[in-house]
């Protein structure tokens, strides 16, 4: 306990470093290193050197790319705190890839290899994000939106209710009370068997008929507003249905589906290059190649 209380804050930061590069938690570096909130910093050009390791320098644009990297995220910290530590993560990194410079790791045949690697998957990592956004425009966006909501058909849908219980002779008493003026909201909290719905006072919400089980989405398309059901059997038990209202699905708004529209602009043109680039290019599989495993046979209905 004395030689932790002794350390000093830059020590307990390159803890959380070492953590960094050895991919264990930090919870214990920023339990010891509180940092107060900082006010935002101006911006700091890409070349600005940070910190050097003998004489070879980090700069601002090393930790940005350090930022990115999903190993390296740090939930919870202060942009402060993160920084520092993104600073000594980069020294540790720095003293020990000359370190095994000096060691002459990179002359192994297999170090060559997975660098080959690397270079190939970041190379094609980048290629298809540049190429990607070419694509995902916002022009190109809006337009496969129009197309999508025109394909679209008109859909119906319902807003129910439900209480379920495990008898029949339950749920026939139970919509009894409701016909009878109980308050549909009130004895779904009080008996029903379904933990979703229950407090909620078995509020299913807005659904369309295939999101259901069969039988329960014929009983409740079949009703009026405001209509009660007579007890329906389902794998689940038997249900007392309350229909609140009916509509036409509404249409999303291009807000509402910006996102997906772009994902799937985004997926679709790095498949389509991905596609174009192997036609436009020489591929030879060699004997030594492991063999397509054949699809299985379908067997017949």
């Amino acid at each position: 306990m004395t030689m932790i209380k002794s350390l000093s804050r830059s020590s307990l930061l390159r803890t959380g470093a070492v953590a960094l590069a050895l991919g264990l938690p930090l919870a214990q570096a920023q339990a010891q290193a509180p940092a107060a909130p900082a006010p935002a910093a101006a911006p700091v050009a890409p070349e600005t050197v940070v910190a050097k390791v003998n004489g070879a320098p980090i700069t601002a644009g090393d930790l940005a790319i350090a930022a990115e990297d999903p190993a390296l995220s740090l939930p919870g910290v202060d942009d402060a705190q993160k920084k520092s530590l993104l600073v000594d993560y980069m020294i540790d990194l720095k003293v020990g890839a000359q370190a095994a410079e000096a060691a002459k790791v990179s002359d192994s045949p297999d170090f060559q290899r997975k660098l080959a690697y690397f270079k190939d998957k970041l190379l094609l990592d980048e290629y298809l994000e540049r190429e990607a956004k070419k694509a995902a425009t916002p022009e190109a966006a809006k337009a496969l939106y129009d197309q999508t909501v025109k394909a679209m058909k008109p859909e119906e849908e319902v807003h129910a209710r439900h209480i379920l219980v495990e008898s029949e002779d339950e749920a026939k008493k139970i919509a009894a009370r409701i016909k009878g003026g109980e308050d549909f909201a009130r004895v779904a909290a009080e008996v029903s068997k379904d933990p979703g719905s229950k407090t909620e006072g078995g509020d299913l919400g807005w659904f369309t008929k295939e999101r259901m089980v069969a039988p329960f989405a014929e009983a409740a398309f079949k009703m009026n507003a405001g209509q009660v059901s007579d007890p329906v059997k389902t794998q689940f038990g038997w249900h007392v249905i309350k229909l609140e209202e009916k509509r036409t699905k509404p249409v999303p708004t291009f807000d509402e589906m910006k996102e997906q529209v772009d994902q799937y602009l985004t997926r679709k043109a790095q498949q389509d290059l991905i596609l174009k680039l192997r036609e436009g290019a020489k591929i030879e599989r060699t004997a030594a190649a492991p063999a397509v495993a054949p699809a299985p046979a379908q067997k017949a209905p």
